[in-house]
């Protein structure tokens, strides 16, 4: 359970490792976007932690990482399939970056530094917690990124692009800044949420620490 929270925020993987940045730059313009692609990163994750968590007694070591590669290439393709097949529309707005999760560093990475040491419920909680993680930032960052620059919420369903779920007008037009929608504004956003995040953190554990040593002072003196 620690590991699933850890995922969330403390060690959060875009804003505190750094991993998956890369896709988390180019589709972040529309929150349509994140929700496809975070939901496709969390299968992925949990299926892949879970099996290779299953075979990790089995496979040598020398093979290890083609044989991730392998498991994580299949299931990624059978969830592009899927997603071709059942949303051809979000499978055109992510284009290239759903099959690039085969090499999203947050996946092998999961699988490399936990997975292959831990048990099953263990390593699925911990592909679920990592998951959850990619896609609230991705959803911050999207949700900040269209907004700025369109002014607009739109949420359409991914199942039937026909159907609008969600549109809201939140910016009037006149105050959108268009910068927001190109890969500049990705930085920006980026840059702003991981400080915004390590800013939090550092006070967090500043705050503990202070906290410890009054505790510390009392025993002491006590």
């Amino acid at each position: 359970m620690q590991n699933f929270k850890a995922g969330l925020l403390k060690d959060n993987p875009v804003f505190s490792l750094y991993l998956g940045i890369c896709s988390t730059l180019a589709i972040t313009t529309t929150v349509n976007n994140a929700i496809g692609m975070g939901a496709a990163v969390i299968m992925v994750l949990i299926i892949s932690n879970v099996i290779i968590s299953a075979i990790r007694k089995i496979v040598p070591d020398d093979i290890r990482i083609p044989v991730y590669i392998v498991i994580i290439a299949t299931l990624v393709k059978i969830i592009q399939m899927l997603i071709e097949a059942y949303a051809p529309a979000l499978n055109t707005s992510l284009g290239v970056f759903i099959p690039l999760i085969v090499v999203n560093c947050i996946i092998l990475g999961r699988a490399e530094a936990f997975a292959s040491k831990n048990g099953i419920m263990d390593s699925a909680l911990d592909g679920l917690g990592m998951g959850l993680g990619y896609t609230l930032a991705v959803l911050a960052m999207a949700f900040i990124r269209e907004v700025l620059a369109t002014g607009m919420l739109n949420i359409v369903n991914p199942f039937d692009e026909a159907q609008v779920l969600l549109n809201v007008t939140l910016i009037p037009e006149e105050y959108t800044i268009g910068l927001f929608n190109s890969p500049v504004g990705a930085f920006i956003t980026f840059a702003c949420l991981a400080a915004a995040l390590t800013a939090y953190k550092t006070h967090a554990e500043e705050k503990a620490a202070a906290k410890a040593a009054e505790l510390k002072e009392v025993k002491q003196n006590g």
